[in-house]
């Protein structure tokens, strides 16, 4: 059972506790615009904080602080004729997204955040430094993860894993990191999507596969006592639009999406997108739907949700990895749907979190079990897996549509698979290792990229699960 209200936003979990770090240098952001008075602002913030020391140089400090990402404007909100203000256009809405991390004179993630803008910030540069500046304090009371790198003294070691798409910038930047501790191996991984790459798992291309679906190997092979699954990050995924001059963010129903994608919603101003939507003017706009080529364990989450919420689609459509769409345009990879709604004004489609940062697209707020509506983000995902669920000796367990105040409806583990016997003996020491590594020091890399970091208790389960690989 799961059922521990862990740090928010921190990236915190099992691994060794460093003593608390004083000495910081706050390096400058590599962002577009604004990084220098970004860097300033949060300097000023830092200095609040007693327990801080700031330092000038690098040399001299015990962690840096810094980080990169994108921030935009996305929109106008009209200002009350009443209030005197200016311009008379109306403020600026922000949208965007800075990636930070807390790195040791090493180079390793302490601790990670992924801030973006709030919706009503006059001044986004003091608005994220004040948030990242409260985040950094919380991190530091807790403590970091430090690095305990596995040493390999195996020859040079080659895995191959396939699959998702869902988590692949952190697995991207996993890999990459973890080759620095261990030069010895080299893990390289295609984002081919979840059905792709367990098929090639299953005909023994490869040494892990990856998905989003914990049903894969069962709806693939039938048989699954062969492989384990292992659960690496939380993530979720959100509805995506292109629907210029709408500059606050859509609220969708389950009714709602369920509509648009079977193609009973046409139209950006149907009643029932409006009665959602009351301060926003909808256009009479067709809808062009967007959704997943392959077989993805993204669209697995997407129709499980609409399955849980929506009668009418469970029966028409149901969840699955290649479900039989009713309408829309296709693309591959979660990178291909962004990139197919960014082309066509009045689309819609769905994809992991970080995605729709990065694409630098909207993204809408779902309706919860709760009644709220509520946008993805580290805190909503938290929301999401705080609460009580099943999870089964298997490491299988869904937390789309969990209930709590605050939880994001469309929120997922993913699963690395692998093969519980492999004959291999430096390929499985290998991967031991890594799946070791994840759960400590990967985790506090993940919530930079918008993951969440595994609670503490499914952690725990997965470390006992490894020593089944044999």
């Amino acid at each position: 059972m799961i059922a521990s209200k862990f740090a928010l936003i921190t990236g915190l979990t099992c691994g060794i506790l460093a003593a608390q770090v004083k000495q910081v240098y706050v390096e400058p952001f590599t962002t577009k615009a604004g990084a220098e008075q970004l860097r300033n602002d949060l300097i000023a913030e830092l200095r609040k904080d007693r327990s801080i020391s700031l330092v000038s140089q690098e040399s001299g400090a015990e962690a840096i602080l810094g980080g990169g990402g994108e921030i935009w404007i996305r929109g106008y909100r009209s200002l009350n004729p009443r209030s005197g203000r200016s311009p008379s256009n109306g403020t600026p809405v922000y949208a965007g997204y800075l990636s930070v991390e807390l790195r040791d004179s090493k180079g390793e993630t302490l601790w990670g955040d992924l801030v973006t803008p709030s919706g009503g910030a006059e001044d986004v540069s003091k608005d994220l430094a004040k948030r990242i500046a409260k985040h950094v304090a919380e991190a530091m009371e807790k403590g970091m993860v430090t690095s305990h790198g596995v040493s390999l003294p195996q020859p040079t070691t080659v895995l191959k894993g396939a699959g998702a798409t869902f988590p692949y910038p952190v697995y991207a930047k996993w890999f990459r990191n973890y080759r620095r501790e261990n030069p010895n191996l080299e893990i390289t991984y295609e984002p081919v999507g979840s059905e792709a790459g367990i098929r090639r798992l299953l005909a023994g291309e490869l040494d892990f596969g990856a998905s989003d679906s914990p049903e894969a190997i069962r709806d693939l092979a039938g048989e699954e006592g062969k492989y384990l699954l292992f659960p690496s990050v939380v993530g979720g995924v959100v509805p995506i639009v292109n629907l210029p001059g709408i500059a606050g963010d859509l609220q969708f129903t389950a009714e709602a999406l369920a509509g648009i994608f079977l193609g009973t919603i046409k139209k950006w101003n149907d009643p029932i997108l409006a009665r959602a939507n009351r301060g926003l003017r909808l256009p009479d706009l067709d809808i062009v739907v967007v959704h997943r080529s392959d077989g993805s364990g993204t669209s697995y989450a997407w129709t499980d949700y609409l399955s849980k919420t929506s009668p009418e689609w469970k029966t028409e459509v149901g969840c699955s990895m290649t479900p039989k769409w009713p309408v829309g345009r296709a693309a591959a990879g979660n990178d291909g749907v962004a990139k197919l709604v960014k082309e066509f004004g009045g689309s819609i489609g769905y994809v992991e979190f970080i995605y729709a940062l990065e694409n630098h697209l909207s993204f809408g707020k779902v309706r919860n079990q709760n009644g709220e509506f509520v946008g993805a983000g580290l805190e909503s995902l938290a929301a999401a897996t705080s609460r009580s669920v099943e999870i089964g000796d298997d490491l299988k367990v869904s937390i789309v549509n969990a209930p709590g105040a605050g939880a994001y409806p469309i929120a997922s583990f993913t699963w690395l698979v692998v093969p519980a016997h492999i004959a291999d003996d430096a390929k499985r020491i290998a991967i031991t290792a890594f799946l070791k590594w994840m759960l400590g020091p990967g985790q506090a890399q993940a919530a930079a990229l918008g993951y969440l970091a595994l609670p503490k208790e499914v952690a725990g389960r997965e470390d006992a699960v490894i020593g089944r690989i044999h």
